[in-house]
């Protein structure tokens, strides 16, 4: 009986051990397929919204859209951010509704923004923005917005905010 027992306590950890490797594939798989989501999400706002800006320029607008996803007035997902509808026409990154592809067709540029997208998605790099939420382009005259926010720094022809 005791060898019995023995062999099938042996079959039952191997089971077990088999369930564990596939379920860490598959659970690995989904967490390969969120990460990838967010690295596009991410790169397509980057290149969006500054492929014409230096380099410091795309860190900013990356660490822009992660500062939103760690705040409570913004979605907890990248592409959530990123895609946001304010009201019909309405996006809170102008590029998302206005009408053109959303596919990028400049392939250096788009290779810069993947790179600048896989710098600052592990959050490691000091935020050039000072916590900033919101930004807009320093053609643009003040928008009614920005009065209820704190200006935190410039790069280039972005002007960065913060909550007060």
């Amino acid at each position: 009986m005791c060898e019995t027992g023995s062999v099938f306590k042996g079959k039952e950890m191997a089971l077990s051990k088999k369930v564990i490797f596939l379920a860490l594939i598959l659970l690995s798989q989904t967490a390969l397929a969120d990460f990838k989501e967010d690295i596009d999400c991410l790169a397509k706002n980057i290149y969006f919204e500054s492929r014409n800006q230096p380099w410091v320029g795309k860190i900013a607008v990356a660490q822009v859209t992660l500062n939103r996803v760690e705040s409570m007035l913004f979605p907890s997902k990248i592409c959530e951010v990123v895609e946001q509808i304010k009201a019909p026409q309405r996006c809170q990154f102008s590029w998302f509704c206005d009408g053109k592809s959303d596919e990028p067709f400049d392939k250096v540029e788009w290779s810069n923004s993947i790179e600048a997208a896989l710098l600052v998605y592990p959050g490691h790099l000091p935020d050039v923005t000072e916590g900033a939420l919101w930004y807009h382009a320093d053609y643009i005259i003040k928008p009614r917005w920005a009065k209820h926010y704190k200006e935190t720094v410039r790069i280039n022809e972005h002007i960065f905010y913060r909550t007060n």
